[in-house]
């Protein structure tokens, strides 16, 4: 395995004790759903770019949550920050996000937990529960595509602290040659869970790697403090003065189906609902974000709409502007036919050599 593969599950291990301190419940678990909580992927080709910023999703609509604590969602502890708004469309081939979040900018190049950091999460198994990841009872040493069939979840978690705002990162040529959902740029990557305790890179588990996996996401990231839009680099780091206040901007696209044949991916079908969830950490007070600081939209599934584009104004478009050609067409048809008649007349009448009788 490449040293690079190395890193990266590192970083997952990582991120995975968070996921798993954060679901270390001391009581009976207790949740309040909110019924009007819903997210509908409108069909808008062509309206946005992959690019962080939130000015093409400003006419597009969304939903604002408010963001409670993992462990205990109750709105006594929620992010004192601000809302977070979810908005999503489609085009028919690929599915776009935006995370909203309100927050003073805070970056530490370098290093994913003293940054902001989202995630989404997205059912797969029929089974799948949003409590506890997918819900499958295993232990770590037990959990596998056997014993936990049917509880599959499909992540996207995006660590900022080496990723350059409004740059793309995720699937890239040379982490998917590896085939696993790495990606060792900006560590947007592309996960699957059965539990917090069984949780791998597409196309990486315990019992052996399958290189037909890949990351299918891409995404970037912006704060509406930074003053310059033409583009950062590395060098430009921080980007902006710590503790500004503003807005974090989370931009994300997958296709809506990929080539997935583990039950990694969740498969977005046009016109069928699908169940997702968002997660967001932030370092508080200064202190790197842990399982505390991870908060959610909800405690439980939130429906996420895939509806088709609207046909019935393209099918009386369509079949005026046919009528209208079939007419213009039938009409010129008579109009040439009767000027090449009349042309054939009239040469056919001055070519005309009338009979002279010759006297010998």
């Amino acid at each position: 395995m490449e040293q690079p593969l190395f890193l990266t599950l590192f970083l997952l291990f990582s991120i995975g004790i968070q996921f798993v301190s954060s679901h270390q419940e001391s009581g009976n678990w207790h949740c309040e759903t909110d019924e009007e909580s819903r997210i509908s992927a409108e069909f808008m080709p062509g309206v946005v770019t992959l690019d962080g910023h939130a000015d093409d999703w400003d006419n597009i609509e969304g939903f604002e949550f408010s963001i409670l604590p993992a462990l205990d969602p109750d709105h006594d502890h929620e992010y004192k920050g601000g809302k977070m708004t979810v908005k999503a469309l489609h085009d028919g081939k690929d599915v776009y996000f935006l995370l909203k979040v309100d927050g003073e900018y805070v970056y530490k190049k370098g290093n994913d937990k003293n940054c902001p950091s989202v995630a989404l999460m997205f059912q797969v198994g029929e089974s799948a529960t949003y409590h506890s990841m997918g819900g499958c009872k295993q232990s770590p040493d037990a959990c596998n595509k056997k014993t936990c069939r049917g509880h599959e979840v499909d992540i996207m978690h995006f660590s900022i602290g080496n990723a350059i705002p409004g740059r793309l990162y995720g699937g890239n040529p040379v982490d998917n040659r590896d085939g696993n959902g790495g990606d060792r740029f900006g560590h947007l990557v592309d996960l699957y869970a059965w539990s917090p305790h069984c949780m791998n890179l597409d196309g990486v588990s315990s019992t052996g790697n399958d290189t037909s996996a890949q990351n299918d996401w891409r995404g970037a990231w912006w704060h509406s403090s930074f003053s310059t839009h033409s583009g950062y680099s590395e060098e430009d780091s921080p980007y902006s003065t710590k503790g500004q206040k503003g807005t974090f901007y989370f931009e994300f696209s997958r296709a809506l189906r990929t080539m997935d044949r583990l039950q990694q991916d969740v498969q977005f079908t046009i016109g069928q609902p699908s169940k997702f969830s968002a997660a967001f950490w932030y370092p508080e007070d200064g202190n790197p974000w842990h399982g505390s600081g991870h908060y959610t939209i909800g405690c439980d599934w939130v429906p996420l709409d895939v509806p088709p584009g609207s046909s019935a104004g393209i099918k009386v478009v369509s079949r005026s502007s046919w009528d209208a050609a079939n007419g213009f067409a039938f009409l010129l048809s008579v109009v040439s036919f009767g000027v090449s008649f009349f042309v054939a007349y009239w040469v056919h009448k001055k070519n005309a050599i009338s009979f002279q009788p010759i006297d010998l």
